[in-house]
């Protein structure tokens, strides 16, 4: 079972224009969705500079910038643990966060996988093991976000704690694919010989590893723990 974080960790990396695109590729995950969607090359033109790449492109480097800096996560969690205050940065910070890093690792994945097939190192099945937890979590976030998340927001009730260990279940479910996602990646180390892209991708993966923990412990052990029926037998708190 995976361990549980010691620390939120955030992305430290600040992009900058005279920084090289691959660079910022590997730094910064999903930064690669940006520079594909402006067509700036990150694999193979990667040892270019921003400021050099987008003057090439005709497009403003500040303004590119601008999207890459967006990208920059904060792992720190709300000041105030009511669970108003949390459930609004559990949906921001994580929820929204994982319905955009995910697609970009999967294509990403695929393209690791048959470019470079005969690597021994190549992840086959990376590609699969990613969209079946983009499909474990888009269905796990819905019911959060329509079932049990109100009814928090209600103060709970004396069956809040059915969905709550359902959800606590399927975060167990979450943390075996974070196992299979580690021993595929190597604990999402690349080779020597790596690629940009490939570099890119493990990258992502690190970040959607640390973003999932954090996740997880927020709800589990801030958020949900609010609500357990405490050892005496009382009914759950009421907020």
């Amino acid at each position: 079972m995976f361990a549980q974080p010691d620390t939120l960790a955030a992305n430290t990396y600040t992009p900058d224009a005279a920084h090289a695109l691959g660079q910022i590729a590997v730094k910064l995950p999903g930064a690669t969705a940006v520079f594909r969607r402006l067509k700036l090359d990150f694999c193979c033109g990667g040892q270019i500079s921003l400021s050099q790449a987008a003057a090439a492109k005709g497009l403003d480097a500040q303004a590119v910038l601008a999207q890459l800096q967006a990208l920059r996560r904060d792992a720190s969690q709300p000041v105030a643990s009511d669970p108003p205050a949390l459930i609004d940065h559990i949906l921001t910070r994580y929820h929204a966060v994982h319905r955009d890093q995910l697609p970009e690792l999967i294509r990403m994945a695929d393209r690791v996988e048959a470019v470079h097939r005969n690597h021994p190192l190549v992840p086959t099945g990376l590609a699969d093991l990613l969209e079946t937890m983009e499909q474990e979590l888009l269905a796990h976030m819905e019911k959060e976000e329509t079932i049990l998340f109100p009814m928090l927001l209600d103060g709970g009730n004396p069956f809040v704690g059915d969905p709550i260990d359902m959800m606590r279940a399927e975060h167990l479910d979450h943390g075996a694919l974070l196992d299979q996602l580690a021993a595929l990646t190597h604990d999402a180390t690349a080779p020597e010989d790596a690629c940009t892209t490939w570099r890119a991708l493990y990258g992502g993966v690190n970040q959607l590893t640390n973003d999932l923990m954090n996740h997880i412990h927020l709800e589990n052990n801030l958020l949900f723990a609010q609500f357990d029926a405490p050892a005496n037998g009382q009914p759950e708190r009421s907020l």
